[in-house]
């Protein structure tokens, strides 16, 4: 795919939100008392026939955000597992619960705290621990009643299945519940799935691309000989909602996790990934961040790049991938607003 063919690029969506925000954003404050620039109510979208939306204009960590999914998938609310692979996203949530739990005479830096996580597994299992956060409430939602578990994933694939055209096929992370037992609510709170029947012609396309050959090869083929060949009926798109949306180092992540997490989806049920939209709440750059968005926003987008997936078992957050083609311009660097 060239860059001419490639509509309105998800970084040159990103840009433009980057500098709508510089442009109409009202000052604010915030809980890290680092203050911001806000706006309210925004949606971006990804054609994801367009390639894999990681951003070019700058250089992302993309191991961590895969490591990060793989994470929510498996129910875990432990920064062990991320710590052990390499992704630090969480550090500081865990280490500012642990420095308000002693008198600073007492404390460990963070870098011993992250150690001790990563070699002794009684501290970890004490102090590693984030609370209810989105793996629990992804793999094992439960009432103020104290209801049996509700696997959200689990049920969303077989409602899939079972019921594709239904509007019922959503997860949630805000449960009001266990709000409170979190060591931060989720900003990302919620995703939903929609599914459309491939015509023909878009079978004909797939199955074309999938063996490398050109549309006449496959015209004549009817849907009963496309069945025979296991090609996918329909194609999947997904909306995710968020209520806070850290737009410079946040929202890059969300884009690409949620791309990944749609690539998973459509594996698991055999169907072609479509639409990514994310609806932004409270959709602000930290004021700290403001020339590294001017910087972004100064620099060319290059083509996306292309992942796949394979061996995939979200149940038990498993799968393996490839990216290719990935040539981002140079990380810009940003503090970290906990």
């Amino acid at each position: 795919m060239t860059k001419e063919e490639q509509d309105f690029t998800i970084d040159e969506r990103y840009q433009e939100l980057l500098q709508t925000i510089l442009d109409f954003g009202i000052e604010k404050k915030d809980r890290t008392g680092t203050g911001t620039k806000s706006i309210f109510g925004y949606t971006i979208r990804h054609d994801m026939t367009q390639g894999f939306p990681l951003l070019t204009t700058k250089k992302m960590a993309y191991k961590s955000m895969i490591t990060e999914l793989k994470w929510f998938l498996r129910g875990d609310t432990n920064i062990k597992y991320l710590v052990d692979n390499g992704c630090n996203i969480w550090n500081g949530d865990a280490y500012k619960q642990y420095h308000q739990a002693f008198p600073k005479t007492e404390m460990l830096s963070e870098e011993q705290f992250i150690n001790l996580i990563k070699t002794d597994n009684k501290f970890a299992a004490t102090w590693g621990e984030l609370g209810p956060i989105y793996g629990k409430q992804w793999r094992e939602w439960e009432s103020d009643r104290g209801d049996a578990y509700k696997d959200q994933i689990k049920d969303l694939l077989k409602d899939i299945y079972d019921n594709p055209d239904s509007r019922r096929l959503m997860v949630s992370a805000w449960n009001p519940a266990e709000l409170h037992k979190m060591v931060l609510p989720p900003c990302h709170y919620g995703f939903q799935i929609y599914t459309t029947e491939l015509t023909l012609k878009e079978r004909q396309e797939e199955f074309c691309h999938k063996l490398g050959k050109s549309i006449h090869y496959t015209k004549n083929l009817e849907h009963a000989d496309l069945d025979k060949n296991d090609v996918p009926k329909r194609k999947i798109s997904l909306a995710w909602n968020q209520r806070s949306v850290d737009v410079f180092l946040g929202l890059p992540f969300n884009i690409a996790s949620y791309a990944l997490l749609l690539q998973l989806i459509g594996k698991e049920v055999n169907m072609i990934p479509d639409q990514l939209i994310g609806n932004l709440g409270d959709t602000h750059l930290y004021l700290n961040h403001l020339e590294q968005a001017k910087e972004q926003i100064s620099r060319e987008p290059a083509l996306l790049p292309e992942m796949q997936v394979r061996d995939v078992d979200i149940l038990n957050g498993e799968f393996e991938y490839s990216l290719f083609g990935y040539f981002p311009h140079d990380k810009i660097k940003a503090p970290l607003n906990n």
